[in-house]
């Protein structure tokens, strides 16, 4: 069970990318008060957490009810993670996970003026795009879906799974509220490196994730 957990937190903090919202997040609320900056990070983790609890809860449910093998769901869910590994490596936007981070970056780059700019630091972003898809998108969706199937009969395991997403999403709260000082320390470059490096081993993972779907369908007999 262990290994199991060790191994849905390396997937989905991955998959979540936290570092990836450090500059998401200095952009997105680079003109806002320090308060502001609190108020958005608490709540979108809030509301991203509620997301996935709802996803963990609800999700075997509903392959049952749609008649989707829990074999099946792995395909697919390898085969998007795998989606964003490559957009992870390349830097390109495939729409799967993030896609949009690197123009929302963009246009809060500073230096730049854009129409309403005073105004946009201090829109609400807590729902989107910081919950969903930023925090909570497609791909870590899937992850649970695929973690919350393989553990519906197993108490302990699905609570393991539980402490996981909360940890995860803690650390994106923690990095929201750092990211003034760790904006200094890594820099664009520096979570561009950590960002590629971190979508090789999730294109490895989402691999896997394919041929135990694949094993499954075919060869569990």
């Amino acid at each position: 069970m262990i290994e199991q957990l060790l191994k849905f937190f390396v997937v989905f903090i991955v998959v979540v990318d936290p570092i990836s919202l450090i500059p998401v997040f200095a952009g997105l609320t680079q003109n806002a008060t320090r308060a502001f900056q609190r108020k958005m990070a608490c709540k979108s983790a809030l509301i991203a957490l509620a997301i996935c609890v709802l996803f963990a809860l609800l999700g075997a449910k509903f392959l049952e009810v749609m008649g989707i093998s829990l074999s099946s769901f792995r395909i697919a869910g390898g085969t998007l993670l795998f989606l964003i590994a490559l957009e992870m490596v390349f830097g390109r936007s495939s729409g799967t996970s993030t896609g949009t981070s690197s123009m929302t970056a963009k246009e809060g780059a500073p230096g730049e003026e854009h129409p309403g700019e005073e105004s946009l630091g201090q829109e609400d972003i807590s729902v989107f795009p910081l919950a969903f898809p930023f925090i909570a998108g497609p791909g870590s969706l899937a992850i649970i879906l695929l973690a919350a199937g393989e553990a519906r009969d197993r108490p302990l395991m699905f609570l393991g799974t539980l402490c996981v997403m909360s940890l995860v999403v803690a650390i994106c709260w923690i990095a929201m509220l750092a990211t003034p000082r760790l904006m200094n320390v890594f820099g664009p470059t520096g979570a561009n490196v950590v960002n590629r490096l971190s979508g090789v081993v999730l294109a490895a993972l989402a691999v896997q994730f394919i041929v135990d779907g694949i094993r499954g369908s075919f060869f569990a007999n």
